[in-house]
């Protein structure tokens, strides 16, 4: 199993951190269901959901993070909590300026002073995306240019794996928007695909069975619960059953359903193949040396979607190669764009700058 490395040397929230870490250069995962921040020297200092409650008349941001998340399908009319990314980029440009802008104050307090940024996104975003990611963290007060870093690059640095030596490294990242697969040596990317499916569309498969099936409406948040408590991948020793609540389209009334995780992991199955289809096409691509390389060392699982219960005994089973997960996979991605702003001079050639791509 790869060693994994954790630089984080710290955890505080963003507003008490503020004040004492005003000039430190800092690492962005924007993610589609979370960003977390990372300043140098102290580790992870802010982890919110990427949600923001807007003024519909006026536009103006009323809360960010976990208490816009909270209001999520609970807002009266003139409130709209929106996320601003969708399938790992950027769906509303205004509105995640704003949010960024209001992630980095909360750790970066001196105003006159531009700290240095990286920020992760997907490997498969266009030039257009790419660029629109950089003008918004130089919006949040990043200094001219803005780094990138692909993520899966970034998760196989935070997961430990070795991505400078001549051995080839295969990381499975798997976020809220999309599913990253790569086959990493010498620094570079070998092989790739990026799959816009990831937790967000596993939600959305069970509020569609609900409602096909059952007559029953649920929202976003209660489908991710379902998916975190009855979710799975491959079939479980032993099934478990649990009562939903959401509300009878026929009648419009409140009601009550009992599903079982046999159930869920029907909804969620079309999903979890195209993770699983994902993982076989980089394969494929993988040439022969570097293949061999990874049937020895195996596949590292990084990202919040890899908790899915089963999914590495399914990803095993399907590939027939060893299947690991990250020491902590959902921090992969931030853990390795930290690490790299602190080694920038060795690993500086992963990072890209606002060069034509």
């Amino acid at each position: 199993m790869p060693a994994g490395r954790n630089p984080g040397v710290g955890r505080a929230t963003g507003r008490s951190a503020g004040a004492a870490l005003g000039g430190r250069d800092i690492a962005v995962d924007l993610g589609t269901a979370n960003t977390l921040v990372y300043v140098q020297g102290a580790g992870i200092v802010l982890d919110e959901p990427s949600v923001v409650a807007v003024d519909v008349m006026s536009g103006t941001p009323l809360a960010v993070g976990a208490e816009a998340k909270r209001m999520i399908g609970r807002t009266p009319s003139n409130i709209q909590a929106t996320r601003p990314l969708k399938d790992g980029v950027i769906a509303d440009f205004d509105v995640c300026e704003k949010m960024l802008a209001y992630f980095v104050q909360q750790v970066h307090r001196r105003r006159w002073s531009k700290p240095r940024m990286v920020i992760c996104v997907p490997s498969g975003v266009t030039g257009v995306e790419r660029r629109a990611v950089q003008e918004a963290a130089e919006f949040a007060g990043a200094r001219s240019p803005a780094y990138i870093i692909e993520e899966p690059m970034a998760a196989a640095i935070g997961a430990g794996l070795p991505v400078a030596s001549p051995t080839g490294s295969m990381i499975v990242d798997i976020g809220g928007g999309t599913t990253e697969v790569a086959v990493l040596s010498l620094g570079g990317v070998v092989a790739s695909q990026s799959s816009r499916v990831g937790g967000d569309e596993l939600d959305e498969a069970i509020v569609q069975h609900l409602k096909k099936e059952h007559g029953l409406a649920t929202g976003g948040r209660t489908a991710e619960e379902i998916k975190i408590q009855l979710g799975s991948a491959a079939p479980l020793v032993s099934e478990v059953r649990a009562e939903i609540r959401g509300r009878d389209l026929l009648t419009g009334l409140p009601r009550t359903l009992e599903i079982n995780t046999r159930e869920v992991r029907e909804a969620i199955e079309e999903r979890v193949a195209d993770i699983v289809d994902a993982v076989k096409v980089t394969l494929d691509r993988t040439p022969p040396e570097l293949a061999a390389d990874i049937m020895e060392r195996g596949i590292t699982l990084a990202g919040g979607g890899s908790l899915l219960n089963g999914l590495s005994q399914r990803l095993r089973a399907e590939t027939g190669m060893p299947v690991w997960m990250a020491p902590d996979p959902r921090l992969s991605v931030v853990l390795g764009a930290g690490r790299a702003l602190e080694e920038f001079a060795t690993l500086g050639d992963v990072i890209f700058d606002d060069s034509p791509v």
